[in-house]
């Protein structure tokens, strides 16, 4: 199956349930008027876009509409895909140019950190880089085993310490190893509990450090996982997580599983975070660079599913 495949695949629910609607209420309208447009925006609510989001959408419609002169509801859909595109480009591809490059990321559990941090790895250990992994969530121990079965089956190095130790000392220690072994980029899993804010960034600010001082001219990325099938919650999430850690992107797991695929446009345009990675499957190579374009192809695709 292709990359766009995938992606299709993958936005199914989404596509069904949301799009299913939005096209089911164009037929029953013969002309372009209000309340195709309030109609639209509940439908647009109701399918986890979020108030502020579906609001714009419609804006940009009324908009787009007045200037090509577009008078026939079916031209909507159209317009639509136009439009989402456009709000989900820029900043979606990673960082990572200087050698070693280093990538954090964190979320809370359930959320499939690790096993993004895994398919991650594999995605760029196929496009060429060494990747070594640290294991700096030292939080759970379950953490740690489950990064080396990763590290070991994406063909990567590990570096880790025993559980509880300081995940700063264990990312000092990566950095090092990162340096002798000419790695290319280091992911390191950190921890993410938000239920103690301080904790988390008092953390991260320690680990922020040590990479400024071993590290001071490299390119860096944190990112953030979040569950898609949380909907507007994983947008609260990322608002947390965005003022306790400055994230610079988002990687967007479960895609496949939930028909709430719309929260990608709440998180880049309430947030402006960046979506870089979306999850539309459990294999290895299921993780997928984020395409703006692609996404808003396979969301509003015409083509009947089997």
């Amino acid at each position: 199956m292709g990359l766009f495949a995938k992606i299709k695949e993958g936005l199914k629910k989404t596509r069904d349930t949301v799009v299913g609607q939005i096209d089911s209420m164009l037929k029953s309208f013969t002309k372009i008027d209000e309340e195709l447009f309030e109609e639209l925006e509940e439908l647009l609510v109701m399918g986890d876009v979020g108030i502020t989001t579906s609001q714009k959408i419609c804006e940009e419609l009324r908009k787009k509409v007045k200037k090509e002169g577009v008078t026939n509801p079916k031209e909507v859909h159209r317009l639509l895909e136009e439009i989402v595109a456009d709000m989900l480009e820029g900043g979606q591809e990673l960082n990572i140019e200087t050698k070693p490059s280093i990538i954090l990321v964190i979320g809370v559990n359930g959320v499939g950190k690790t096993t993004t941090i895994g398919k991650l790895a594999n995605n760029l250990r196929k496009d060429g880089k060494k990747v070594l992994l640290s294991a700096a969530d030292t939080f759970r121990a379950a953490a740690i085993d489950q990064l080396e079965v990763w590290a070991e089956r994406s063909g990567c190095d590990i570096v880790k310490q025993k559980e509880g130790s300081d995940p700063a000392a264990v990312v000092y220690d990566s950095i090092q190893a990162a340096k002798a072994r000419k790695a290319d980029v280091i992911i390191a899993d950190t921890a993410g509990r938000l239920h103690n804010k301080k904790h988390l960034m008092d953390e991260l600010a320690k680990i922020g450090r040590i990479i400024d001082r071993e590290l001071s001219n490299a390119d860096k990325e944190v990112l953030l996982v979040l569950d898609a099938t949380t909907g507007q919650n994983a947008v609260n999430q990322a608002r947390e997580f965005k003022n306790a850690a400055g994230i610079t992107g988002i990687v967007l797991t479960k895609l496949d599983g939930t028909a709430k695929g719309g929260v990608v446009l709440s998180i880049k345009e309430e947030l402006d975070v960046p979506v870089k990675y979306i999850g539309v499957g459990e294999q290895i190579d299921d993780l997928q660079p984020f395409s703006p374009s692609d996404f808003a192809k396979a969301l509003f695709a015409v083509e009947k599913d089997d």
